[in-house]
């Protein structure tokens, strides 16, 4: 019985120890790696697999320190939340900060870097929002879960022709046609534009093609640019 318990004090000293290292590991790998869950849960639900996993996979473990793990790694669990009500610097500690990308109309290009989220990624989730041009977007910020939350502007969030019943133009899809300095040729022959033209109109608006971090044309040929250096300053949203 003694060393039953010496033991099973041996497990819980490791669940002590080994979720604290698996938290910053976490954090610092960012918030892609965790997908739709808080940073702590999704460390506890590893755990309890990994636990669980190597109980069912190895006869030779006993199955009172599996137990033993389990409950300590639930008592933990508990504890962090109760901190995390008792103490919001210590929630924050542990989570990341909502992280603002685009700011009227504009990329936020090192918010961007620091969370490790590419253009992509940005114009994917702004695609699941049924949301196809940047200049509809007031403030789009990543949460700490990694979800986008999106305001848009008030011209997309008032009363709009449908409400009303009133006939408008068709919707417009604005298309890519430059990408982190590069052009797309084969989306500016879809659009029967030239690269003269689109160089014309860079040079119009005083901006050199290794300035521009994202463009778009859309089908009545109006031009979007998203520059590397955004003039727009991310408004402080955090826990």
């Amino acid at each position: 019985m003694p060393e039953t318990l010496q033991q099973s004090l041996i497990v819980m000293g490791r669940v002590v120890t080994i979720l604290p290292l698996l938290l910053a590991m976490t954090l610092f790998m960012g918030k892609r790696t965790i997908g739709e869950l808080p940073v702590f849960d999704f460390l506890i639900i590893i755990s309890l697999g990994s636990i669980v996993g190597a109980d069912l996979a190895d006869p030779s473990i006993s199955h009172i320190y599996t137990a033993v793990a389990i409950v300590s790694v639930a008592l933990l669990q508990k504890l962090i939340t109760a901190l995390k009500l008792k103490y919001r610097p210590f929630g924050k500690l542990i989570t990341f900060e909502p992280t603002v990308v685009i700011q009227n109309g504009e990329l936020l290009k090192q918010n961007m870097r620091r969370i490790g989220y590419t253009l992509d990624n940005v114009l994917q989730l702004l695609r699941e929002k049924d949301i196809f041009d940047l200049r509809d977007v007031k403030t789009a910020i990543v949460e700490p879960s990694g979800h986008l939350s999106v305001l848009k502007t008030s011209a997309q969030t008032t009363v709009t022709r449908d409400d009303l019943q009133l006939a408008g133009p068709p919707a417009q899809l604005a298309l890519p046609v430059i990408v982190e300095g590069v052009i797309y040729h084969n989306v500016l022959k879809e659009l029967n534009v030239s690269e003269d033209w689109l160089m014309g109109q860079l040079k119009q608006r005083g901006v050199s093609l290794e300035d521009i971090f994202y463009a778009t044309i859309d089908q009545q040929g109006a031009l979007f640019m998203a520059q590397n250096h955004s003039s727009q300053s991310a408004p402080p949203i955090l826990h």
